[in-house]
């Protein structure tokens, strides 16, 4: 079967073949459909995050998938079910632990799980792939052409549902969010502020310039635009309001402790970008006062479970027709599935003029 593949560093992917996988005991033989591409598999194509399997010098990318069931090998599925993948497992060699029994590998620290095409375990970019059944997660068939975006928006169910949980404690009733960045992670979740949370008013920020596609979408969705480049984020509060919800999408190291300054009394961050090693200079006490004398929470949120997973299918099936069109920019069979990485260097990444939003490679037609 065909397979796209990497070595970390190496700077672009490559098409490989490699066996059809067998399913062990309690897997089923899934046949790829499409699968998306993120920021998340450019870091692993630098090198700059993840690493292969052990004893491999190549990693199978993709983590965003969506499949049908071809041989359900005596589990529960059927065989023409289309499913979505959960990306962590147990690490290589261990069966289980005590995060996976409770249903909560996300919540398991380094060390105690790999992820499927990003650390410690092949991906699902090829034409199959072998998965447990219960972590396969059943989908409609008429959301399976964008039943890759089913693991973004996961990552966004936890997320909120944690920064929510922080707010338990107390009635808390928000009414404004900022979302920091509009890739399509960013887009994504502001369009679930908007539309199927219902706040009542949502901002985005980014760095782009209009006419762009990504602006077109929030200013369709009713959602304001910020340019960082006019209004950074400790100023927000200033220029715009004070937020109930801050949603940090950019790794971007500076804005985790200018959310503070972004966020209104008894407001929550949730953070979710990645960022590398950066020094630099802050005023420690004044951001510590301002989380203690204002009730203001940060939470940091990566992966997401089983459970996040099926809420992610419910939003998906609640967003507009049009938003899903637009977010996807590109789907690219086999044959030119260089297309779908479209961008080979970081700084090429940060270019304003790209009009690229999300992609994704196609395996079989659906």
């Amino acid at each position: 079967m065909k397979a796209i593949a990497v070595e970390p560093g190496a700077g672009a992917p490559e098409r490989i073949e490699l066996p059809v996988p067998e399913p062990a005991p309690g897997e089923a033989l899934v046949r790829t459909l499409r699968v998306g591409v993120d920021g998340t598999d450019y870091e692993v194509i630098d090198g700059c995050h993840g690493g292969v399997p052990a004893g491999d010098d190549r990693l199978v990318l993709g983590h965003e998938a969506v499949g049908i069931v071809e041989e359900p090998n005596g589990t529960d599925l059927e065989a023409g079910q289309y499913v979505v993948p959960t990306v962590r497992r147990p690490p290589a060699g261990v069966e289980t632990n005590d995060y996976f029994e409770r249903g909560e590998p996300d919540m398991a620290p380094d060390g105690e799980y790999v992820e499927r095409g990003i650390v410690g375990a092949h991906g699902f970019m090829a034409e199959y792939f072998t998965s447990p059944a219960d972590c396969l997660v059943p989908i409609p068939a008429d959301l399976a052409p964008v039943g890759f975006l089913v693991e973004p928006i996961s990552i966004t169910e936890k997320a909120l549902q944690h920064a929510a949980a922080s707010r338990a404690a107390f009635d808390w009733r928000p009414e404004s969010a900022l979302v920091l960045g509009n890739g399509s992670l960013g887009l994504l979740t502001a369009a679930m502020f908007r539309t199927t949370i219902g706040y009542d008013r949502v901002y985005c920020l980014g760095r782009r310039d209009r006419p762009d596609p990504s602006i077109d979408i929030l200013d369709e969705l009713g959602v304001t635009y910020i340019d960082s480049r006019e209004t950074p984020v400790s100023e927000i509060a200033d220029a715009y309001e004070p937020m109930d919800v801050v949603y940090e999408a950019t790794g971007y190291a500076k804005h985790a402790f200018e959310s503070i300054d972004a966020l209104a009394p008894n407001g929550v961050a949730a953070l979710l970008g990645v960022p590398g090693d950066w020094s630099f200079e802050i005023d420690g006490g004044r951001l510590h006062r301002e989380l203690v004398l204002h009730n203001k929470a940060i939470v940091g949120s990566v992966n997401s479970n089983r459970d996040h997973f099926a809420s992610a299918v419910d939003t998906l099936a609640e967003l507009p027709p049009w938003l899903l069109e637009a977010v996807v920019t590109g789907v690219y069979g086999l044959e030119e599935y260089d297309r779908a990485f479209p961008n080979a260097t970081t700084d090429e990444r940060s270019g304003d003029d790209d009009t690229t939003i999300k992609t994704a490679v196609e395996f079989s037609d659906i």
